[in-house]
């Protein structure tokens, strides 16, 4: 897993979903990683940001649309 990734420039989305709320899981794909963070931490520099490679994202986002029940306990 890489722990140096530059986010300067990335480019976050979230959900339409989320109606433009502030409590909403927010994504960047960067080259072959993708990073989450949660939009309240949006400007903490505290903040903590997942990354996961993108092989392991797109496996879980398939699973999700597939309709997987069982992802989390």
């Amino acid at each position: 897993m890489k722990s140096n990734v530059d986010l300067t420039n990335a480019t976050w989305a979230k959900s339409e979903l989320s109606s433009g709320g502030n409590n909403c899981l927010e994504v960047a794909i960067v080259g072959d990683v993708v990073a989450l963070r949660d939009s309240v931490d949006v400007g903490d520099p505290e903040a903590k940001v997942l990354i996961i490679s993108r092989t392991d994202y797109d496996l879980f986002t398939q699973s999700v649309r597939a309709g997987q029940s069982n992802l989390l306990p």
